[in-house]
This record gives C-alpha cells, structure tokens and sequence, in this order.
C-alpha cells in the first residue's frame, strides 16, 4: 500500500482569501487572540496553573497593550471598548497573580495604558 503525499495548500486561494477581510476584522482576530493566549497563561483557564507562565503572559498583555494603542485610531471604539476593557482585566489579573506585584504604572502594557487599578 502506498501513501500519498499531503496536498500543499493552495497560497492563491488562501491570498484571495485574506484579501477580501477588512482591516479592522484582522486587527480584532490578533488582538483577541493575544488575549485568548494572555488567559491561558495567567491561568485563567479551566486547567488553572497547569498553563500558567507569568513572563509569557507579561509579553502577550504588552503586545496586546501595544497593538490596542497603535490601531485606537484606526479602529472604531465599538470594536475597541471590549478590547479596551479585556486589556483591563488581563492587566488586574496580572497584578493579582504576581507574587510581587509591579509597581503601578509598570506592569505589562501600562507604558501604554498607564497604571491600572482595581
């Protein structure tokens, strides 16, 4: 019995694909995406700290951070509002999981947002 070779992917479909999504749907996939991950790893999951990795973390929420900051004017504040508020709540949750807490202002992503309080 032979095996067959796996297909390629088509990269033409695929290019055509992406083509056709505005701008502001794939900034909102990254972004919810960075904080499905940020999640993930804050352990903020069914699986808890099984996932848990604080410095992972730290650089998702800042990227996330930095990415809402550099689109806010490119998006319109019905998609960045949730983003906003999500980014927020990562950032608390960063704060309350880390056994030394930054100081306010210096937590993940806070160069771009400012200090967050609870």
């Amino acid at each position: 019995m032979s095996e067959t070779p796996a297909e390629s992917p088509d990269f033409d479909s695929m290019t055509r694909d992406i083509a056709e999504v505005p701008a502001v749907e794939v900034i909102v996939t990254v972004a919810v995406n960075l904080m499905s991950a940020a999640a993930v790893k804050l352990g903020l999951t069914e699986e808890g700290d099984k996932y848990k990795d604080l410095d992972e973390a730290r650089k998702l929420v800042h990227a996330l951070a930095g990415l809402l900051d550099a689109s806010a004017t490119e998006i319109s504040s019905f998609h960045a509002a949730p983003l906003r508020d999500g980014l927020k709540s990562l950032q608390l949750a960063f704060r309350e999981a880390s056994l030394v807490p930054d100081e306010p202002g210096q937590g993940p992503g806070e160069k771009y947002t400012g200090a967050v309080y609870g």
